[in-house]
């Protein structure tokens, strides 16, 4: 070849000739950052498009993936390239679409938005439903949410999860004929890790042939320690019902009084906590109603040791223990004292440590437990000796 100074001019302007040709013929390479992204309702996101080569001027778009409208909470940056999703909602899922033109052709980069949000709960039928007794009777329940809620049925003032009918997106509660022990709050529970929905259903069973139908004036109550509680309960049936109460998997507390379908229960305590029954009976059948009762109590605290003696460099390690309604928070102080000595740690389970004692560390501590309902105090006095 000939290597000349003309020929070499002649080339390399020939080479740049070519160059500016494939330039200006190149369809746009795009790519989209990032390809996909999750984020939870009411959180915002951006992707952008980003043009790798291609012939000037070059144009870009954002589309949904159907063609569809953009919805309005999308919006488009001043150049075209950012598209950003404020406040995503769960119908803004699925793919979007970064389309570049140019003289040569267009070319298009796809980004995926996945959108969590906590369920959302419909039954069918919504309720209260009367039935009679011997129908039958079914309640459907259907859930939104990503990811896919979990579906399942109990009886309100029971945790048991009842037997249903499922199927890919429903969960179905049924009877293939009621009985009067059937009335009641049936709760359908949704959940997924973005949070848990429930929605109520009241079924109530009316009698046949003067059978009882027996209702509680409440299904659940929250009671604090010591106080006394009364339930009531009512029943229409021919001839009028006899009410009696139970516990479930108990004997009623022995301070207790029943009277024309009242129960009363005088200075509750923890262990009175539970499941109570009201059983209406005639020559027809029986009902049964449910009250559930949780009795909280405030704390009862106490040191573990509450009297410890120590020589000058030791370690010191005192326990705070309480019993009552949870959760309940420890604070330690010195009696007499503004703040606990230099070194001292407390933990959140009530622990009180120092690793190395000092003449000046004894004193009686004071440990304060509390939770909602009340809070109370416990001792623990320190002797270091030399």
């Amino acid at each position: 070849m000939d290597c000349s100074p003309g020929v070499l001019i002649l080339f390399s302007l020939l080479c740049s000739v070519l160059s500016f040709c494939a330039v200006a013929g190149q369809v746009p390479v795009v790519s989209v950052e990032p390809r996909a992204a999750t984020v939870r309702q009411g959180e915002s996101v951006s992707f952008r498009c980003q043009v790798g080569s291609g012939a000037q001027p070059i144009q870009l778009e954002w589309k949904k993936a159907n063609n569809q409208a953009l919805p309005d909470n999308v919006k488009i940056g001043p150049d075209g390239s950012v598209l950003t999703v404020a406040n995503a909602r769960p119908g803004n899922q699925g793919q979007f679409r970064c389309v570049a033109a140019n003289s040569a052709g267009r070319s298009t980069a796809t980004a995926v938005l996945n959108v969590k949000f906590a369920p959302k709960v419909q039954l069918t039928p919504a309720g209260p439903l009367q039935v009679r007794i011997g129908d039958p009777v079914s309640v459907e329940c259907k859930a939104t949410g990503r990811p896919r809620p979990k579906l399942t049925w109990k009886r309100q003032g029971s945790s048991l999860q009842l037997v249903t009918r499922e199927t890919n997106d429903a969960n179905t509660i049924e009877w293939p004929a009621v009985h009067p022990e059937d009335s009641g709050v049936y709760i359908c529970q949704a959940e997924n890790n973005e949070g848990v929905t429930e929605v109520k259903i009241d079924i109530i069973v009316e009698g046949g042939l003067g059978a009882p139908v027996a209702s509680v004036s409440t299904t659940e109550m929250i009671v604090v320690e010591g106080h006394t509680v009364t339930m009531s309960c009512r029943a229409s049936g021919s001839p009028p019902p006899v009410i009696t109460w139970s516990k479930l998997r108990a004997p009623l507390p022995w301070k207790h009084t029943e009277d024309g379908g009242v129960l009363t229960l005088t200075s509750v305590g923890r262990q009175d906590s539970g499941q109570y029954i009201c059983n209406a009976t005639n020559i027809h059948g029986y009902s049964e109603a449910y009250t559930q009762v949780e009795v909280e109590s405030p704390p009862y605290a106490t040191c573990l040791p509450d009297q410890v003696r120590l020589r000058q460099g030791d370690a010191l390690v005192v326990q705070c223990l309480a019993h009552g309604s949870h959760p309940i928070q420890f604070e330690w102080s010195r009696a007499g004292r503004a703040r606990l000595p230099a070194g001292a740690e407390t933990t959140k389970d009530g622990r009180l440590l120092i690793a190395h004692v000092k003449l000046s560390d004894s004193g009686t501590y004071k440990c304060v437990a509390t939770n909602h309902i009340g809070s109370s105090e416990a001792l623990a006095k320190v002797i270091v000796k030399a």
